[in-house]
C-alpha cells in the first residue's frame, strides 16, 4: 500500500515539510561519503527556512498542550491502560519541555558560525561550493568520515528538541484517525465532513499494483479524491474506472 498524506491548513503542511527534511538527514548523516554530508547540510539549511516562520514553535507547544488536555480527559476510563495514559502524557511533557526551553528559533544558534553561514550563502547557487569558491569548505570535505559526522551531530544537536516535538505530535494526530474503506466510483470520491469538529489531515492508502495516483483536494466542509493514472509521458489523466482506497480523517 502507498500512503498519501493531505494536510488541511497550513501550520501541518509545514509540520509535514519539516518532518520530511528530518527523515533525510537522519539518512545522510550516518553514510560516509562526502556528498552524502554534503546534501546532509543542504538539509540543515533547508530545515532553519522552513523552521523559520515565527508561529511555528507556537504552533507545537499549542498542540502538544491540546493533545495532553484530550489524553487526560481519558482519566478514569476503565477502557484506557492508566499505565500507557501515563506514559504518552510523560512524553508530550518531556517533548514540551524541551522544546520550551529551547531559546529561539530552531538552528538559530547555527547563524552565530560564519563559515556554515558562508556555505549557506553559496549552497543555492548551482555548482556554488566548487573547492575554489570555498576551499575551506573543501578541506572539511576531505575530512574522515567519523570526524564529520562529529561535526554535523554538534551542529544538528539545537535541532533535536524540534523534531522530538513533532515526532509526536504528528503521531498522536495519525493515530486519531480511524482508515475505512471506500470506494471511488468513476475514479471520484467526495465525503462531507460533520460540521462541528476540525480535522486537520488526510491519510489515504492505495494499492501499489493499481499504479495510480490521488488528486486531493479539501477544506473544512467536503473532501474530494479523483484517481489518475500516468501514460507514458508521465502526464496524469483521469482513471475512469471504480477503485477502493483506505481513508482516515485525523483530528
Amino acid at each position: 500500500m502507498v500512503l498519501y498524506e493531505y494536510p488541511f491548513n497550513e501550520s501541518i503542511r509545514t509540520m509535514l515539510r519539516l518532518e520530511h527534511l528530518f527523515k533525510r538527514l537522519t539518512l545522510l548523516v550516518p553514510r560516509d561519503e562526502p556528498v552524502d554530508h554534503h546534501f546532509a547540510l543542504v538539509t540543515v539549511f533547508e530545515i532553519m527556512d522552513v523552521a523559520s516562520r515565527a508561529d511555528l514553535k507556537s504552533d507545537v507547544l499549542k498542540e502538544l498542550e491540546r493533545h495532553r488536555g484530550v489524553l487526560l480527559g481519558y482519566r478514569g476510563n476503565p477502557h484506557i491502560s492508566e499505565a500507557a495514559l501515563d506514559e504518552v502524557i510523560g512524553q508530550i511533557d518531556e517533548a514540551h519541555q524541551a522544546l520550551n526551553s529551547q531559546a529561539g528559533k530552531a538552528g538559530q544558534a547555527l547563524t552565530g558560525n560564519e563559515w556554515l553561514m558562508s556555505i549557506r550563502s553559496r549552497i543555492s547557487i548551482p555548482g556554488g561550493t566548487c573547492e575554489f569558491d570555498l576551499p575551506a569548505y573543501y578541506a572539511w570535505q576531505q575530512h574522515p568520515a567519523e570526524a564529520r559526522r562529529q561535526d554535523l551531530a554538534r551542529w544538528i544537536d539545537s535541532l533535536w528538541p524540534l523534531k522530538s516535538g513533532l515526532d509526536l505530535l504528528l503521531r498522536l494526530l495519525r493515530d486519531s484517525g480511524v482508515p475505512h474503506r471506500v470506494v471511488a466510483t468513476g475514479g471520484q470520491y467526495q465525503q462531507t465532513l460533520p460540521q462541528g469538529r476540525t480535522y486537520q489531515l488526510l491519510r489515504l492508502r492505495l494499492d501499489e499494483t493499481l499504479d495510480l495516483v490521488p488528486e486531493i483536494s479539501g477544506h473544512r466542509l467536503m473532501v474530494s479524491v479523483r484517481l489518475m493514472r500516468a501514460d507514458t509521458e508521465g502526464r496524469l489523466k483521469p482513471f475512469g474506472q471504480d477503485a477502493a482506497f483506505d481513508l482516515a480523517l485525523c483530528s
